[in-house]
């Protein structure tokens, strides 16, 4: 008998990625990789590279838990994921990080922006608004677990200070971050002093995207490494819990992986690095679809390949959102560093009760941190407890040390229209509290809700009724 050239895995729900319109979709398994295909009646066919390991794809659907969602939603179901954000019923996870944008405009025009910002791009929100913003999101979360205040460029908001303090102060939010490109914080060492203020369970989240100013004008456009070094020389000094994240484009700067990360693991502020592929949304300049995207399984290799801190063992799927999340995590004591995500059962990520690594557990580690603290090597004390930051990712349980002593690598991947799965939409764990005070998750938001992008829906909305 005939046989096909690929082996059929499964059927999901997609889009088209020139009307966006919903297709169905195959998932299939081909020379190595997984591919969807899909089939508009009016753009024809499409064959999109989702990931470049059968055996890891496979296995994230043995990282599914139960949905924890929202305490409240937002929208009602009607037209169906994704025309209904949000958070419907319907969606499977409430928020783990909240992002909320306080602004439009930004101090750069960066080639590579989902938002689309720019120095005369919209307007700063009121304070009303934003309080507005982050009652909703407390509403819905009653504790929220991360809330993200960002942009546009948080840090040109005129009110940025009361923003900040109401944030913090006046909320139970149990870790605040600050997304910023660094340009305020490398040029007022005295504006970082103040942000530090804002700790414990508080951290910036800087861009951080090449050591190259060639790959820098290209993505953000500007020469910005010398900003970038001096931002992580002010957050050094007041020691202010920093994650770099790292927009990735094939062929530009996903050579610099393993170098980012080795430089990240040597500075006292960073806590993380976060590896984020373009979403394809936005303004996107410099950027062909055929040849620059990447996946997240590629990006996992490519860590294994240019660093020697993390193993496959190390580098797992996080539960809530298997398809888009992935972690590492490893321990700092001076220049050591030992990984700590293969010590946990990966049953034990699908239940919350048991989402805990036990460094004492581990015998060839224990014995490694006795003999660290015996030749001298002191642990700073930290004012910050070594925990998870999101509820979707493991505690860790090590009395004697603190938040200084960790350092994460997730993989982040913001699904488009092009790589469009449903079934991974709905576990979508990363949100955005709009304007109109709905939370909808980030990649819908970028793809239907934002305002040059409304009138389409309204148009995809229409032929569903």
């Amino acid at each position: 008998m005939p046989l096909r050239k690929y082996t059929y895995y499964d059927f999901t729900l997609s889009l088209c990625p020139e009307c966006l319109k919903r297709v169905d979709a195959k998932i299939v398994f081909e020379n190595g990789n997984v591919y969807m295909l899909k089939r508009c009646n009016e753009h024809g066919n499409s064959k999109v590279l989702i990931a470049d390991d059968i055996e890891y794809y496979k296995n994230i659907r043995n990282y599914n838990k139960p949905s924890e969602t929202p305490y409240k939603f937002n929208t009602e179901t009607h037209y169906g994921c994704p025309y209904d954000c949000g958070l419907c019923p319907d969606h499977e996870q409430h928020s783990c990080l909240t992002v909320v944008e306080v602004t439009d405009r930004c101090n750069l025009t960066c080639p590579t922006c989902y938002a689309g910002s720019s120095p005369t791009y919209g307007r700063h929100r009121t304070l009303d608004e934003v309080k507005a913003m982050l009652d909703t999101i407390v509403r819905n979360e009653k504790e929220p677990d991360v809330v993200q205040i960002s942009g546009g460029e948080p840090t040109i908001h005129p009110q940025f200070w009361e923003i900040m303090d109401y944030a913090k102060k006046s909320l139970p939010i149990r870790h605040l971050m600050l997304n910023t490109n660094g340009i305020k914080i490398a040029k007022d060492l005295e504006f970082a002093k103040r942000l530090k203020t804002y700790s414990p369970d508080f951290e910036i989240y800087l861009q951080f995207d090449s050591f190259e100013n060639a790959v820098l004008r290209e993505l953000r456009g500007a020469d910005l490494n010398d900003i970038r070094k001096q931002a992580i020389e002010n957050l050094n000094t007041v020691n202010l819990s920093t994650t770099l994240v790292v927009t990735l484009q094939k062929g530009l700067n996903d050579g610099e992986i393993g170098k980012i990360i080795d430089y990240a693991l040597k500075q006292k502020c960073v806590r993380g690095v976060t590896l984020q592929p373009t979403q394809i949304a936005g303004r996107l300049d410099n950027f062909n679809p055929e040849t620059d995207r990447m996946t997240l399984t590629e990006v996992r290799r490519k860590i294994m390949e240019q660093t020697d801190v993390f193993n496959p063992d190390d580098l797992l799927p996080v539960p809530c959102n298997p398809d888009a999340l992935v972690m590492g995590y490893a321990l700092k004591l001076g220049d050591e560093v030992m990984p700590l995500t293969r010590y946990i059962n990966p049953n034990d990520l699908l239940d919350n009760s048991k989402n805990t690594i036990i460094y004492e557990q581990d015998e060839q580690l224990q014995d490694k941190m006795i003999e660290l603290f015996s030749t001298g090597n002191s642990v700073e004390v930290a004012e910050e407890n070594l925990k998870s930051i999101m509820c979707c990712l493991p505690n860790i349980d090590a009395p004697n040390l603190g938040y200084d002593n960790l350092f994460r690598v997730i993989i982040m991947q913001f699904i488009d229209a092009y790589n469009f799965d449903v079934r991974a939409i709905k576990k979508s764990c990363v949100h955005i509290v709009d304007k109109d005070n709905k939370i909808i998750p980030f990649e819908t938001m970028n793809l239907f809700y934002r305002d040059d992008k409304k009138a389409r829906l309204e148009e995809l909305r229409n032929e569903i009724n």
